[in-house]
């Protein structure tokens, strides 16, 4: 499959050693972020009206420590996508998953993160199974429909007020779940995630 995350792609992540697991990650699963990379920056680049950069991870400053996951993000700084609200399609050894958010080294999260606040009902027009996460470095993500209001508002409270906050969302995808049985299917299931989530894009 030329876009589709197999189970080879997610045993990536179960290889020792940071060479070999790098040496499988490139022939594997980069090319796979490279297509959903030119993709999805043309869609984004359609969907938003602005010119949208993907940005594949690399990995590059690794010189002991495997990666537990890998990404390409779309942003539309065509130098990076860390210090700005981005789209993301990564995946650890657990699940893949596509997401929007706003990560700590963004210098507007602040404003951002009160824009979300004041238009927190939009999470309610989301389907129930989308999750959050609160750090992108860690693979631990919440159901939306396990959240309260209340808990909801604190996420994003602490994405606005602490420094290392940080607040994405959007589908996790498991292994052997139907939108990853085909490349028709999962490009299909990842543009309607990215629709979902462009109410949060046209109010950042």
């Amino acid at each position: 499959m030329k876009y589709t995350f197999t189970q080879t792609d997610f045993d990536v992540f179960n290889i020792d050693g940071l060479e070999n697991r790098m040496a499988a990650l490139i022939e594997n699963t980069r090319p796979k972020l490279e297509y959903l990379g030119e993709h999805f920056s043309a869609y984004l680049t359609e969907m938003t009206g602005d010119e949208t950069y993907a940005h594949v991870a690399k990995h590059a400053r690794r010189t002991t420590n495997p990666p537990d996951d890998t990404w390409v993000a779309f942003s539309t700084n065509p130098r990076g996508y860390k210090m700005m609200p981005h789209f993301q399609i990564g995946l650890y050894n657990s699940h893949a998953f596509c997401m929007y958010g706003i990560i700590y080294e963004s210098k507007d999260k602040k404003r951002l993160a009160e824009n979300w606040l004041n238009n927190i009902e939009k999470f309610d027009n989301l389907p129930e199974d989308y999750q959050i996460s609160l750090d992108h470095m860690k693979p631990a993500k919440t159901p939306l429909k396990e959240l309260s209001d209340d808990e909801l508002e604190k996420g994003l409270i602490r994405l606005r007020d602490v420094k290392k906050g940080e607040f994405l969302v959007g589908k996790v995808y498991k292994p052997g779940d139907k939108e990853l049985s085909s490349d028709e299917a999962f490009i299909k299931d990842l543009e309607q995630v990215m629709e979902n989530l462009a109410q949060f894009y046209h109010q950042d």
